[in-house]
């Protein structure tokens, strides 16, 4: 029998990892969450609430944590990549103390530097990170880029040399974000498009695919734009996510909302995905 995949989406944490996080869930309808265990657009490290944690991590709800946006370990600036190992560190911690399935990196991006500086840069300082995850902490999830600017990883095809770059850890799986690969040029709308695409991803990195963000995009295919639309409202429309539920290589992973607005547009794509998933 074909492993159901569970779906949830990223949800508020105020009022407590365990209190604010699973009271959204039950309100949206979500069978897994996404988290932010600090402020997502800033360097500091927030200390955790124990009795929050160790609550979350009983409740048993499949969970999986995203490192905050600022990260990016292509960059020039030294800076920004002593803050990047920071927090990518620390959010794998948090991860464990929280009892979570993975946590969700961006791919980054070289900015102003040569792309190969940007990859063994990359080498350098997120290797030693993979050793260092325990056994029974979760696995670092890199999530391809929507392709502006110079991201060093936005398609499927882009995953190859990353993985590669970073010897094939077995510690680094995938978080595929669904806008983001249709704005890198993946035409999941085509006949085959949604086929084609997660056909790729099983042939470069079989079993790696971990978690999917389902997000729907406010831009066209190969628009290179990060912007997030409710499921069936944009262009990639409700059928692609059918046809992603469908396919092989997604059976038994979960899918997780990030898109816009508050706990009554969440219900709603949730509820969407879950009558695209269970409809024979």
């Amino acid at each position: 029998m074909t492993p159901t995949s569970l779906i949830g989406g990223h949800v508020s944490v105020a009022g407590g990892l365990a209190t604010g996080g699973l009271a959204y869930m039950a309100e949206i309808g979500a069978e897994m969450i996404q988290v932010f265990v600090t402020n997502p657009r800033a360097w500091a490290l927030t200390p955790g609430k124990p009795e929050e944690d160790a609550a979350l991590a009983a409740s048993g709800v499949d969970t999986f944590v995203h490192v905050p946006y600022l990260a990016n370990f292509g960059s020039p600036n030294p800076e920004t990549v002593a803050g990047t190992i920071a927090l990518v560190r620390y959010t794998l911690r948090r991860g464990a103390e929280v009892g979570a399935k993975g946590v969700v990196v961006h791919t980054g991006s070289a900015v102003t530097q040569p792309r190969d500086d940007a990859m063994r840069q990359l080498r350098e300082h997120l290797l030693p990170l993979l050793d260092e995850i325990p056994e029974g902490g979760p696995d670092l999830l890199l999530e391809p880029m929507a392709g502006q600017g110079a991201m060093l990883c936005a398609t499927v095809q882009d995953l190859e040399p990353y993985l590669a770059a970073l010897d094939w850890h077995p510690r680094a799986n995938i978080c595929l974000d669904t806008c983001h690969a249709f704005s890198a040029g993946h035409d999941l709308v085509a006949a085959s498009g949604v086929k084609e695409t997660f056909d790729a991803l099983h042939a470069i990195a079989p079993g790696r695919l971990k978690l999917i963000h389902a997000n729907d995009s406010k831009d066209v295919c190969g628009s290179k734009k990060d912007r997030h639309e409710n499921i069936g409202a944009g262009h990639i429309g409700a059928q692609p996510f059918a046809d992603l539920m469908r396919h092989p290589a997604v059976a038994g992973v979960p899918i997780c909302i990030e898109t816009p607005g508050k706990a009554d547009k969440h219900r709603e794509d949730i509820a969407t995905l879950k009558k695209l998933r269970d409809e024979p």
